[in-house]
């Protein structure tokens, strides 16, 4: 009976170390934290993107990366793709924008 006990113990053990193993940031992955870091940047960029007049016509995508936003879509003059740069980079939490906003022709 006693070797029962320590083997569920053991099972336990395991699968508690599976699961924390599971939540772990990888090379190829982010760690949950990291991933709800930069789902909170996304959501704060597209939220000030909506709020600014001039912008929020406009289909810009917007992707968040280990704190690094890129923008990417398409817009009618410079001086929106200029806006949108100056808009975000006042967001905290932000380490650098990528602008790959195109102007339409």
């Amino acid at each position: 009976m006693i070797r029962f006990y320590r083997n569920v113990r053991l099972f336990i053990c395991l699968c508690l170390v599976a699961a924390f193993l599971g939540c772990a940031a990888t090379q190829e992955r982010d760690s949950t934290g990291q991933y709800f870091d930069d789902s909170v940047i996304t959501a704060k960029v597209k939220a000030a993107i909506l709020g600014e007049a001039t912008l929020k016509v406009f289909q810009i995508n917007v992707t968040t990366y280990h704190g690094i936003v890129q923008l990417s879509g398409f817009v009618d003059k410079q001086e929106n793709v200029d806006k949108a740069t100056e808009v975000i980079s006042k967001i905290a939490g932000i380490k650098e924008v990528k602008n790959s906003l195109l102007v339409k022709q």
